[in-house]
C-alpha cells in the first residue's frame, strides 16, 4: 500500500524491531538518521521516568538532524508497548507517549482497544505483533492500524508458521500496513518480504551486532559467530516460546538439546521463568537470520550494506523477469 506521511520518506522499507535491553536512544537515533524506522521497548527505559527523558532526546536530536539535512530527513521512530496485564507501567508509559506524540506504537502480547484508540487520538499509527491469522483478525477488530506477522525463525517470542502462509492468509482480507518479521537480515530478504505483500521488512537480530546497540560485547560477537543452526526455540525462560542463542544457554550451564518446558501460566518477561538464568540478560535472544551478520558494524554501515543488497536484488530480479 502507499505509505502515509511521515513513513513515505524512508530510505529503505525497514523497521528496526524493538530489542529488550539492547535498544536505546543511541540505536534508535542512528537507525532513524540512516533512513529506517528505529524502535525501542518502553520497558527499556528504567525507572519509568526515564522514558520521558529518552523521548525528549530522540525527538530533539531527530529534529536537529532534519534542520541540518533538509534533503535527507530522518525516518520516524516507534515505541514498543507490552500490553500484557503483567505490565503495570502501561498506562503511565502511554501517557508519556501521548505527550511526545510518538509516530508509531508497536504492541505485543495482547491486543487492547483502549491502547489502539489512544494512539489514533494523537495521530500515531499502531502496529501489532501476531503469530497467526486468528490473532491478526482480533487485532484489527480491536482497532490496530497494522500488523507485524512474526513468522518462524524470528528472534525473541516468535511464531512457528511459514512467512508464506502468514502473508497469504493475512493479505486475503487485510490491505493495511504489514511489517513481516522472521529471519530478515539481508537486503534481498527485505525485497522478498515486499514480494509476499509486506510493506516493511522487520529486522531485529542484525542490529544487536552494531556499535550503537546496548549489548554486551560477547553478545555482539556471538551474533557474528552464530548461524541458523545455533538458534534454540524454547519457552523455558519466559513462559512464551522464543528463539535464543545456543551458546548463551550453554554458558548458563544448561543443555540446549534437553531443556524442560516452562509453565505458560507463570509468564515473567525477564525473571527466567523456571530457570535461574534470566532472559534477556543471561539468555540472549536471536533470530535465524544471523548467518549473514559477519561483523560488528555501525548502524550507518549496516544500512548502507542493506541498501546495496536490496538494489542488487531488485536488479537481479528484473533481469530474470526480462529473460
Amino acid at each position: 500500500m502507499t505509505l502515509p506521511a511521515p513513513f513515505d520518506r524512508l530510505r529503505l522499507p525497514i523497521i528496526g524491531s524493538p530489542l529488550f535491553i539492547v535498544s536505546g536512544p543511541e540505536l534508535v537515533i542512528a537507525q532513524c538518521k540512516a533512513g529506517i524506522i528505529g524502535s525501542f521497548p518502553a520497558l527499556n527505559a528504567r525507572p519509568s521516568g526515564v522514558l520521558d527523558e529518552w523521548l525528549h532526546r530522540i525527538t530533539e536530536e531527530l529534529a536537529a538532524h532534519n534542520r541540518d539535512n533538509p534533503d535527507r530527513p530522518a525516518a520516524p521512530f516507534a515505541v514498543n508497548q507490552i500490553v500484557h496485564r503483567s505490565n503495570d507501567r502501561l498506562d503511565e508509559d502511554m501517557e508519556v507517549c501521548a505527550k511526545w506524540q510518538v509516530p508509531m506504537v508497536i504492541t505485543s502480547l495482547g491486543a487492547r482497544e483502549e491502547v489502539f484508540a489512544a494512539v489514533k487520538a494523537w495521530g500515531g499509527i499502531s502496529m501489532h505483533d501476531v503469530i497467526n491469522d486468528r490473532f491478526a483478525r482480533k487485532a484489527i477488530e480491536k482497532g490496530a492500524d497494522g500488523l507485524i506477522p512474526v513468522a518462524a525463525g524470528a528472534g525473541g517470542h516468535a511464531g512457528t508458521q511459514s512467512p508464506f502462509a502468514l502473508m497469504q492468509e493475512i493479505r486475503s482480507w487485510f490491505d493495511g500496513l504489514v511489517a513481516l518479521s522472521g529471519s530478515i537480515a539481508h537486503g534481498r530478504s527485505v525485497l522478498a518480504a515486499q514480494a509476499m505483500g509486506a510493506d516493511f521488512g522487520y529486522i531485529g537480530s542484525a542490529w544487536i551486532a552494531t556499535k550503537e546497540a546496548n549489548a554486551d560485547e560477547a553478545y555482539k560477537q556471538e551474533i557474528v559467530d552464530s548461524r541458523a543452526a545455533d538458534i534454540v526455540y524454547t519457552n523455558l525462560f519466559t513462559g512464551v516460546h522464543g528463539n535464543y542463542l545456543r551458546g548463551s544457554i550453554e554458558k548458563a550451564g544448561l543443555n540446549p538439546d534437553d531443556l524442560p518446558q516452562s509453565d505458560p501460566s507463570k509468564m515473567n518477561f525477564g525473571s527466567g521463568g523456571n530457570s535461574k538464568a534470566k532472559a534477556w540478560k543471561d539468555i540472549w535472544g536471536s533470530g535465524q537470520g544471523v548467518g549473514v551478520v559477519d561483523a560488528v558494524d555501525s548502524v550507518a554501515d549496516r544500512v548502507d550494506r542493506l541498501e546495496r543488497e536490496y538494489h542488487e536484488a531488485k536488479r537481479d530480479l528484473l533481469a530474470k523477469l526480462v529473460d
